[in-house]
């Protein structure tokens, strides 16, 4: 479990120490533990899709095999893993969860630690990723855009867990704390955006119009923690705060970046691949994108090759069970049997407006986003509220002398 988890959640798919594709090796491995009889697989639908979005997008689109059959090998086994090795038992489930945000700790502290040695951290780093270090600091991940993933997902999870665990107000503290120091020694600013655009989302959810106080608050809160504890004691230049007023943070403005993207939607609004185009085709021209840079909007990218009709309709039938299960579950926030599903759903909403600056995500078999989406969908069939049972009265007869 430790092994594979670690491949999945780390982005690690075959390098000098995994030679063999690991979610194979590591799913394939699983299977010994399986009870029998197996049970029905549950996940038909979902790898439809994902077979259907990968090879229009890297197979039509992008012409790169490569990518669609590791996609798709990491998206099919992580199904696999879910359906048959965690199953129904609660056990696995929570012992599968817990080792994640265990790894994705481990990472953290590793991203702290890099603040203060990269000299030591960085070789470390790359023995436990089998890869070249492109960026730091940063936990373990090649670069900081990935490792923005790892935040979000932590974030997002430990902040609403102190809360739908009923925690008292000195964890609750600790837990945000723990969040903001992460995320201000991450040098990832969509992340923190994508932190705070969920945690906000919950406490509205969860504590209706109260959320007010709540936020202002966590406002507060944080500014007292960057003025009197982060500002002083971290590093100046390797901080969220000193990316941003870096001269180079203009060139990779978000905004700009998505404006330039729907200039070129606009002229071919059916889909680059209706047209016979790539991306290099219809950017060449382009300054901003003449380079080879994309618009670091995973979705906006996919639906620029794929069109309206065919990229949003795939988005609808990838993502329809995980929004109606969302709904379900906000609308009944105070059950104990939905604590656990909150914090993997707002840990999923936290990455996934992540990847609207960046290219990784869902389809593209994005660690942290591929556990929780199918996490959540077993965690929906596990921690599903079992049908109260009404008694039935029982018959009286008369007897009639």
């Amino acid at each position: 479990m430790v092994a594979y988890l670690y491949t999945l959640v780390f982005g690690i798919f075959m390098t000098d120490i995994f030679r063999i594709p690991a979610p194979i090796t590591l799913g394939l491995l699983m299977l010994p533990f399986v009870k029998k009889p197996l049970p029905p697989f549950a996940y038909y639908k979902e790898c439809i899709l994902f077979t259907i979005a990968l090879f229009f997008y890297n197979i039509v689109g992008l012409n790169d095999y490569i990518s669609f059959t590791a996609n798709l090998i990491t998206i099919v086994v992580c199904a696999f893993y879910f359906n048959y090795f965690v199953g129904s038992n609660k056990r696995r489930f929570n012992i599968t969860v817990a080792m994640i945000y265990c790894l994705l700790l481990l990472s953290m502290v590793i991203l702290v630690l890099d603040h203060y040695d990269p000299g030591s951290i960085d070789p470390i780093r790359a023995m436990m990723l089998g890869e070249a270090i492109k960026q730091s600091p940063a936990g373990l991940a090649i670069t900081q855009f990935t490792f923005g993933y790892q935040i979000a997902a932590f974030a997002g999870f430990v902040f609403v867990l102190s809360y739908t665990f009923r925690q008292n107000i000195v964890v609750k503290i600790l837990a945000f704390c723990i969040c903001m120091t992460c995320l201000y020694l991450g040098m990832n600013r969509s992340a923190f955006i994508s932190f705070s655009v969920a945690s906000v989302t919950f406490l509205f959810i969860y504590y209706r119009f109260k959320a007010v106080f709540l936020v202002a608050a966590v406002v507060l809160m944080g500014f007292a923690i960057y003025t009197f504890v982060l500002k002083e004691n971290a590093d100046d230049k390797n901080n969220i705060l000193a990316k941003d007023q870096a001269k180079e943070a203009n060139d990779f403005n978000r905004a700009n970046l998505a404006a330039e993207n729907l200039k070129i939607y606009a002229d071919y609004p059916y889909g680059l691949i209706f047209y016979g185009k790539n991306w290099d085709d219809v950017t060449y021209r382009n300054q901003v994108f003449g380079s080879g840079l994309t618009s670091h909007n995973a979705y906006l990218m996919f639906i620029t090759y794929l069109g309206p009709f065919l990229g949003i309709g795939l988005l609808i039938g990838i993502y329809y069970k995980i929004i109606q299960l969302f709904l379900k579950t906000v609308n009944q926030t105070r059950l104990k049997s939905n604590a656990l599903l909150l914090c993997l759903f707002f840990s999923f909403l936290s990455v996934s407006f992540n990847a609207l600056s960046h290219n990784a995500w869902l389809v593209a078999a994005d660690g942290p986003t591929l556990f929780l989406y199918f996490a959540i969908l077993q965690g929906a069939r596990i921690y599903e509220p079992e049908p109260e049972i009404v008694p039935v009265e029982e018959e009286r007869t008369t007897v009639l002398v």
